[in-house]
């Protein structure tokens, strides 16, 4: 089914990178609740398929000691193991990767886990159910769900917690080792073949 056409937001990498570090700022991007928004280089947008010089992991993923979002549940490894381990039966609880999709090619992910990148993550909390689905292939969990978030080291995933919890999304977590600590601690890893293996419209 077609999905209404949606505004595009073109929001420059640095931006993203600033409100990523800051999660209680992230609130002023919902203002535009029906954009796509884009990271962009310059004004310019960055196709899905063009990679930038510097990765998004290199963009985000580094190591802080700030405060989680207030009222986000924190896993651990034990924890995020024990869900990999029964998805297919706990279906209030949904693994999100935030990571771009080719780390995950690069690496994999926890079994299970939806993919829902940072980089969109501002308009996929706001766009309708039937825009979701369009985008990504899979239905957008109900705000029933329980979402616990994760990335490569933690904060991309507080990011995308305090975006879900702004959009009304209340059952939230973070694991804030994030990939590193699964891969550290050999956590079973689900392996992905291409970018198909989260969309079905590319």
């Amino acid at each position: 089914m077609a999905s209404r056409r949606l505004t595009s937001l073109c929001i420059d990498a640095a931006t993203v990178t600033r409100f990523v570090a800051r999660p209680a700022s992230l609130s002023a991007l919902s203002r535009f609740p029906h954009a796509s928004t884009r990271v962009c280089r310059n004004g310019v947008s960055m196709s899905r398929v063009a990679q930038p010089k510097a990765t998004p992991s290199q963009w985000y993923s580094t190591r802080s000691e700030e405060n989680t979002v207030p009222g986000s549940k924190i896993w651990g490894f034990k924890e995020m193991k024990d869900q990999a381990e029964n998805h297919e039966t706990r279906t209030d609880i949904v693994l999100v990767d935030v990571r771009e999709p080719a780390e995950l090619i690069d690496t994999g992910k926890i079994p299970g886990a939806i993919n829902i990148p940072i980089t969109s993550a501002v308009q996929s909390f706001h766009v309708s159910d039937q825009d979701f689905e369009d985008m990504y292939g899979f239905e957008r969990p109900g705000k029933d769900k329980t979402l616990v978030f994760y990335c490569k080291a933690g904060v991309r995933a507080r990011s995308a917690a305090a975006l879900a919890q702004h959009a009304g999304w209340n059952k939230i977590g973070e694991y804030p080792g994030s990939w590193l600590d699964w891969q550290e601690q050999n956590g079973p890893v689900e392996k992905l073949s291409s970018f198909s293996s989260s969309k079905k419209n590319d």
